[in-house]
């Protein structure tokens, strides 16, 4: 490893944490962001965490999100902020950066640093960088495994075989679709072996590895694994329900739900992508520098002193994982991080063929010219999509996303909570079928009234303020102003401006309501909620 390649991987690590750190609070927390911050509400609050082999994935983000919120003194939800949970995975990808230099031999130094730039600026790699989700833990998880196998190829050091058994652990407790990667590793490893045969080929590193290592990082994994599935051996259900649950996400995957998308899906949002007159967003650089090092990895041209062994393994990984992704229907933009990354690996390796194979130095400044233009174009969109769109729908990786709207039904709230004698211990309804409410409850966690629900229920006291997806108007409207007794009755009047409604997420809309008493304490003009036509009027 040079020094100059070190300084670089380093500097491009910078560069990552400086376009991924600010504003962290900026983008609306997803639904999925909110789920998983209730579910670590738990574990910080009451120290419990229990594995559901149904839903929310795997225990790691959970239990690396005790690290901020505990050097941040938070020993409840409502002393976390967006940044507590979001810089989690900011730390991965940052990581995923600095664990290039592991590979540094093995990539060669200049496909190294390309491709630690490349990690850094990627629209996708910065965007899912600050989501309170798995997947960057999983490339990250994913990329310390191959790396730490890597570096027991070359030395035999039983500490990276158990390293690599660590990472391949966190792997399986980060999240289901880890068996996707494994799998392709595996395969990987097979062709590479069987594609070249000699003397130092990775068919005979691997078989003089020593069996007691492998047993040994193999244990290593399953002990992470079975500690964190099972709490740290207070659930130990938990071990046996992580094998359980591949029966759900395997029938999610074939196919007929609403994140079913065609088998080009992944290429065409990363190729080329425009919505409603929005930007056009593409990582094409480096999916075409990819199948340039795709190429170069089997035919070994332009590859100098880099591992021709490693090179294949890595290109056989992501064409394997691509094509999986692909082939399966339910499709999640942020699914894709794991095969970008092996494209991002190979896309090192093809620019610096690309700069090798030019015939003088005109031309090596001309490709190296454009390879700095178009890094500049991707570093610009990782600022837009992260930050001027990082909300809205022309953004190709915004996906179901709630729109800033939202933040306009909590300063309502707020608002009438001012001005309620209650504070914020005032009663608030939300009402949404399904219980199609989140990110809501991140939100609404310091109101400790807050009755949550999926249908209106007529035989329940109506709170002063409502919040109600525009599926239920009908039926609450009935309830307030016909089922209620006379006696009983409040007027309530409409809680947003016109057109008295807000988007929670693209076609998903929520009303608000306010009894006119609550009202009577602002200087806001009334707009009355419409009633239902008595019998006599029909």
């Amino acid at each position: 490893m040079t020094k100059k390649c070190c300084v670089l991987i380093l500097a491009a690590t910078v560069v990552a944490l400086a376009l991924r750190l600010p504003r962290l609070r900026q983008r609306p927390m997803h639904g999925d962001e909110a789920v998983h911050a209730d579910k670590f509400r738990l574990l910080l609050e009451e120290g419990l965490y229990t594995y559901d082999p149904n839903e929310y994935h795997g225990p790691t983000l959970n239990y690396l999100t005790l690290l901020p919120a505990r050097l941040t003194g938070a020993t409840n939800l409502m002393q976390v902020s967006e940044f507590t949970l979001r810089i989690v995975p900011v730390i991965c990808g940052a990581c995923l950066i600095l664990m290039l230099l592991l590979v540094v031999r093995g990539l060669g130094t200049g496909a190294a640093a390309y491709a630690a730039v490349l990690t850094a600026i990627s629209p996708a790699m910065v965007f899912y960088s600050r989501y309170y989700i798995q997947e960057m833990l999983l490339v990250c998880f994913t990329f310390g495994a191959i790396a730490s196998g890597y570096r027991y190829t070359r030395s035999k050091n039983l500490a990276w075989a158990l390293s690599a058994g660590v990472f391949l652990g966190l792997m399986h407790a980060t999240k289901e679709t880890c068996i996707i990667a494994l799998g392709s590793m595996c395969l990987a490893l097979l062709l590479a072996i069987l594609i070249r045969r000699q003397k130092d080929s990775l068919a005979n590193v691997i078989k003089a590895a020593k069996p007691s290592h492998l047993v040994a990082g193999l244990a290593a994994g399953a002990i992470v694994s079975a500690l964190l599935h099972s709490s740290f051996l207070s659930n130990p259900g938990g071990v046996l329900d992580s094998i359980r649950t591949y029966t759900t996400y395997l029938s999610r995957a074939d196919g007929n739900g609403l994140h079913d998308h065609p088998w080009h899906y992944y290429l065409k949002i990363l190729i080329y992508f425009r919505f409603g007159g929005g930007p056009i967003w593409t990582e094409a650089l480096i999916v075409l520098l990819a199948v340039v090092g795709f190429i170069a990895a089997m035919t070994r041209k332009g590859l100098s002193a880099a591992d021709p062994g490693l090179l294949r393994f890595i290109a056989f990984y992501t064409l394997i994982m691509t094509a999986v992704y692909s082939a399966i229907p339910y499709k999640t933009p942020w699914c894709a991080l794991g095969f970008l990354h092996g494209m991002i690996l190979l896309a090192g390796v093809g620019a610096v063929v690309l700069v090798r194979l030019a015939p003088n130095v005109l031309p090596r400044l001309i490709v190296l010219f454009l390879l700095f233009d178009a890094s500049v174009h991707l570093t610009w969109q990782s600022c837009q999509s992260s930050y001027k769109y990082c909300a809205d729908s022309r953004n190709h990786y915004v996906y179901a996303h709630p729109t800033p709207e939202i933040f306009t039904v909590v300063e309502k709230i707020e608002q009438y909570a001012g001005v309620h004698e209650d504070g914020r211990n005032m009663p608030i309804d939300v009402i949404c079928p399904g219980d199609d409410y989140w990110p809501l409850p991140w939100y609404l966690r310091s109101f400790k009234r807050v009755r949550w629900s999926n249908q209106v229920v007529n035989d329940v006291k109506s709170a002063p303020l409502i919040i109600a997806s525009d599926k239920i108007e009908n039926a609450l409207a009935n309830k307030l102003f016909a089922l209620t007794p006379v006696e009983e009755r409040q007027m309530y009047l409409y809680l947003f401006d016109k057109p008295y409604y807000v988007w929670l997420r693209p076609n998903v809309k929520l009303t608000g309501l306010v009894s006119k008493d609550l009202w009577s304490a602002t200087n806001e003009e009334p707009v009355e909620v419409d009633q239902p036509p008595t019998e006599s009027e029909k």
